[in-house]
């Protein structure tokens, strides 16, 4: 899924536009015991709760693609008699009506969710309507060109509020606030089937993290079955990685500079064709960043074996996640220099009384500790 279809679905979590039929939810102790559990018709709730479900809902869907919301497909093993996909396909055609299938999801997120405390499990079941677009992007309601159906489904800690004072209008005083369980934010969730070109693709599921450095391994391999990508940290540590051991000791401060150059030139050039796909790096996208850098064909002769060591064979880098793409920066261990990305031309290296130096040009206002000081009186005569 993309961005616009991440957010047309987020648009359906409002009063005017919601079609949400059916709300489930199993809240369960530290001890992973059931609480209590609720079913019932989502419309038939207090607006002021289906508000605060609503802000639960959309946050299942936000985030960074390739970083909180992953793109998974299924395995085709998990689409006959027994598997996850045939499971979670069961468990939409019964629009949460199906008591057993319910305790069955329960409790596989309840055997395979990490989490030391109490939380909530909370599923819902929804057929979209989807309007037919024009060509300009229109959206057409009067015009559909298929039913969407699907669940969505999110993790909720569930913490206590914190102490203090509260205002009591009846005694008009100040008092000590009572202390209560309050749902908080999702930690994970996921959308079933993936909502692809804007239709039903049920060989997909969109998956959501809070943490993309805590991807949750074991629980998706339970429910969902699917191979998870690298984090997003480790999509960077990789493509470090790369680099590092394929350009060895002509790994200088110019050619580092020159890579991220072309990578803030892709961005760019990205943003200018306003594909709404994110910008995902292959292996021969990187060996040709690497020799449009500087780097010697010599280098580049033994590029295949480190990535395929580094980051195996089809594995997709997201641009986002491999660069910083608000600055520019150079880190010794007693100093930082962080510099806008697209003025890396004001940094470069210099030998100086035989020592390697960073040189910095000062263009414009320069100040130290917030104080402006006069570049001038720095110069020697």
């Amino acid at each position: 899924m993309i961005k616009q279809e991440i957010a047309e679905i987020k648009k359906l979590f409002s009063p005017k536009k919601c079609s949400i039929d059916r709300i489930c939810g199993c809240y369960v102790d530290g001890e992973k015991n059931k609480k209590t559990q609720f079913s019932q018709a989502f419309l038939a709730l207090p607006e002021e709760e289906m508000f605060k479900y609503f802000e639960i809902l959309k946050k299942s869907l936000s985030g960074t693609i390739g970083k909180n919301l992953l793109n998974l497909e299924f395995p085709l093993s998990s689409e006959s008699a027994g598997g996850t996909q045939e499971f979670l396909y069961r468990l939409k055609q019964s629009g949460l009506k199906d008591d057993a299938l319910l305790e069955q999801f329960y409790d596989q997120i309840i055997s395979t969710y990490e989490y030391v405390g109490n939380y909530l499990i909370l599923l819902i079941h929804d057929c979209y309507d989807v309007p037919k677009h024009t060509l300009d992007g229109v959206e057409n309601e009067d015009a559909s060109e298929e039913v969407y159906e699907y669940v969505l489904a999110c993790v909720c800690p569930v913490e206590l509020s914190k102490p203090g004072l509260s205002y009591n209008p009846e005694e008009n005083a100040f008092q000590n606030r009572i202390r209560d369980w309050v749902v908080s934010m999702p930690q994970m969730g996921f959308l079933f089937p993936a909502f692809n070109d804007r239709s039903t693709d049920l060989h997909s599921v969109l998956y959501y993290t809070k943490d993309g450095e805590d991807l949750k391994d074991g629980l998706v391999d339970a429910i969902l079955g699917c191979p998870l990508p690298l984090s997003a940290g480790s999509q960077k540590e990789t493509f470090h990685a790369i680099i590092e051991e394929t350009l060895e000791d002509a790994c200088d401060i110019e050619i580092v500079k020159s890579i991220h150059d072309k990578l803030t030139e892709m961005v760019e050039e990205h943003k200018l064709k306003e594909d709404p796909a994110p910008l995902v790096l292959d292996k021969e996208e990187v060996k040709t960043i690497l020799a449009d850098s500087g780097v010697s064909n010599e280098k580049l002769s033994h590029f295949e074996e480190h990535y395929e060591e580094a980051a195996g064979e089809d594995v997709p880098l997201f641009v986002n996640n491999v660069m910083n793409a608000k600055s520019f920066e150079v880190k010794t261990p007693d100093v930082v220099v962080k510099v806008k990305p697209e003025r890396t031309d004001l940094i470069e290296t210099r030998v100086i009384d035989g020592r390697q130096c960073l040189v910095i040009a000062l263009d414009g206002t320069v100040e130290v500790n917030g104080i402006t000081v006069r570049k001038s009186l720095a110069d020697p005569e």
